[in-house]
């Protein structure tokens, strides 16, 4: 990128190789990541506590110079609320959970000032003392909900390393840090089974540790060493922010950290805990910096790809460059990569079967939850992959089939509704529950149960579901973390349904309707349906994967057989791309457009055929570089 050449008019810029990876493409990108003002808090204050997603969080406690504070205040995604205080006014706090269901842990309090032990469980409307921690402690991190969590780090009369895991009614020390520290953050969204500890107050303030379940390990450091920093994210995906006053942004990928854009406020002492669940969205609240107490909230947004997609070759950003390679003499434009994607073989499930509930991030991070193996019953089986390797981990409570809703990534996910009971005499599912990463909670149900329905959702906190069996629903549902609610119904009622995005943009597509299979899609935009392009193979027992309503793909069904067609949609219409390699139908899916997974299924035969442990998996590119030819 060292001059710029001129064509014919045009200043074409020179490259001495083609655009590098995610990590440079995103360096050299302001607008693949940025940060924007939200709403003020209420009480400007410092050492605060945190918990929930950036479009739904909680801040609790701090310090208003000179008082300490027990002011809880709630963020709706663009405005705070004040709701009910702590019990105990503290700083030096740290917070885990959701905005209905955190915990407030150890902390300062004032008059005599000390260090306490105690816990504070927020239930969406009021603060509850629970059991106590076993170390008293301050200026500690954590990660996790309120079934199960985690806390590690901070000072008592020294700097400690102490870790203790909390199972919902009491707490165990584990292993400690390896690094003593204070100060520092976490991947707040973490499990008991898979954390990261981040920076913190020891030379030189970088160190950078991986939980397991039953160890730390030390991994790549910080970029910049700080303490007083916040964090949000899980073990693979997270951010460090801020810390020393400085606004420095650093983006972890499962094995570095990147620098990206920087806070728009330097600050120190921000809060602990709470605001994102992933590297790609992120809160930032309250803090120290001159002159004094801050109340400004900043909303971080990923806008390129995620850094965990091994199709990740691009940044989005650089889509229509044009440019001269000097050390190969040619000139090169950087186009889309849609109808790049080809599915390749991955490992086949551990238990073979079909209509299994899946959910996750991308191909190297999915589960598998239930479904109905070859004696025919539902199944409580959950599997996890890693993108190599199949692993049974906890069973759902609720054993079910016919291919239950699911949302989030793989280490805190929802899975919903589907069909239970016996043989030939099924119930439909409302059962809702929720995986933190090490075991399942049964959450409030759906008001209507249903199997073979669409479902979406890039979070835990944030679902929707619509449509299903029997009688070809169009009720649609959305979840906001402790209650589903019905909402507006879909155009045309449909069972074995197809669907991706979130719970504000999505598509529904394929199923069963009173005309037969159907080929309709639908986009949903937060309030109500609106009818799109359709398919153009008409099928049934269809599944998809994508972010939004504007991207993704739909695949596997069955028409007047079980079919393996993969469609690929942009937003206004469907291409037809590469096939699966197994043709399949109520196949469990995960993933996006450009990295996504087909699990399990239906195999070729009659309506309810045999069962099959295939997995595929699916990689495109974002981008791909095409030499440019003249005369």
């Amino acid at each position: 990128m060292s001059e710029y050449k001129g064509i014919k008019g045009f200043q074409v810029q020179t490259r001495t190789e083609d655009p590098a990876p995610f990590a440079q493409a995103i360096a050299d990108n302001p607008y693949a990541g940025a940060w924007s003002s939200g709403g003020n808090l209420n009480t400007a204050r410092s050492e605060l506590g945190g918990a929930g997603i950036q479009t739904a969080a909680l801040a609790f406690g701090g310090l208003v110079y000179p008082p300490f504070v027990a002011n809880t205040e709630q963020y709706d995604g663009s405005s705070w609320t004040e709701v009910n205080d702590l019990n105990t006014a503290r700083t030096q706090l740290a917070g885990v959970g959701l905005y209905t269901a955190a915990l407030a842990v150890s902390g300062y309090t004032p008059g005599p000032n000390t260090n306490v032990n105690n816990v504070e469980s927020w239930d969406g409307t009021s603060w509850t003392e629970i059991a106590e921690v076993n170390t008293t402690r301050r200026n500690l991190a954590g990660s996790g909900t309120t079934p199960a969590a985690l806390v590690f780090g901070g000072y008592s009369t020294t700097l400690i390393g102490n870790t203790e895991s909390w199972n919902g009614s009491s707490w165990t020390e584990v292993n400690d840090l390896n690094t003593a520290r204070s100060d520092l953050a976490s991947a707040t969204s973490g499990t008991t089974t898979a954390s990261l500890a981040f920076g913190g107050g020891t030379n030189p303030k970088a160190q950078n540790e991986s939980w397991n379940g039953s160890s730390w390990t030390e991994v790549n450091d910080l970029n910049t060493g700080r303490q007083n920093l916040g964090g949000a994210g899980v073990q693979t995906s997270a951010l460090a922010f801020a810390g020393e006053t400085v606004a420095i942004t650093e983006s972890w990928d499962g094995s570095s950290w990147t620098e990206v854009a920087d806070l728009a406020t330097a600050r120190y002492d921000l809060n602990v805990g709470g605001g994102g669940v992933s590297n790609s969205v992120a809160l930032a609240f309250g803090g120290n910096a001159p002159p004094g107490k801050q109340s400004a909230t900043e909303e971080w947004t990923f806008s390129g790809i995620q850094p965990t997609d091994p199709a990740a070759a691009y940044a989005d950003s650089i889509i229509g460059d044009f440019y001269y390679n000097s050390t190969t003499g040619q000139f090169k434009n950087v186009i889309s990569g849609v109808g790049t994607g080809t599915w390749a073989s991955g490992e086949n499930l551990g238990t073979q079967r079909s209509q299994g509930g899946g959910t996750g991030a991308n191909l190297t991070a999915s589960i598998l939850a239930g479904g109905k193996g070859p004696p025919g019953g539902p199944s409580t089986n959950v599997e996890q992959y890693d993108g190599t390797n199949w692993t049974e981990i906890t069973e759902i409570n609720s054993a079910r089939s016919g291919t239950p809703g699911g949302a989030g990534p793989y280490t805190a996910a929802l899975i919903f509704g589907g069909e239970g009971g016996p043989g030939d005499s099924p119930t439909q599912a409302t059962q809702n529950e929720y995986y933190n990463g090490s075991s399942w909670t049964e959450l409030n149900d759906l008001n209507t149960g249903r199997s073979y329905l669409g479902s979406s959702g890039s979070v835990y906190t944030a679902a929707l579901a619509f449509g299903g069996n029997p009688g070809n629903k169009n009720e649609t549902e959305t979840w906001d973390g402790s209650s589903w609610t019905e909402v507006n119904n879909l155009n045309t009622g449909r069972g074995a349904v197809g669907g991706f995005g979130t719970n504000t943009d999505a598509l529904a597509f394929g199923g069963n309707s009173s005309s037969g299979g159907g080929a309709a899609a639908e986009s949903w935009n937060g309030t109500s349906w609106t009818e799109t392009g359709d398919l153009n193979q008409t099928r049934t027992y269809i599944v998809g994967s994508g972010a939004d309503s504007t991207s993704g793909i739909a695949f596997g069904g069955y028409s007047t057989a079980y079919i393996g067609n993969t469609e690929e949609w942009n937003g206004s219409s469907w291409t037809e791309v590469n096939d699966l390699a197994t043709a399949r139908g109520s196949c469990g899916r995960s993933g996006t457009t450009q990295s996504a997974l087909a699990m399990g299924g239906d195999s070729p035969g009659p309506a309810g055929g045999p069962r099959n442990a295939a997995t595929e998996e699916w990689v495109q590119s974002e981008a791909i570089i095409k030499t440019v030819t003249s005369s």
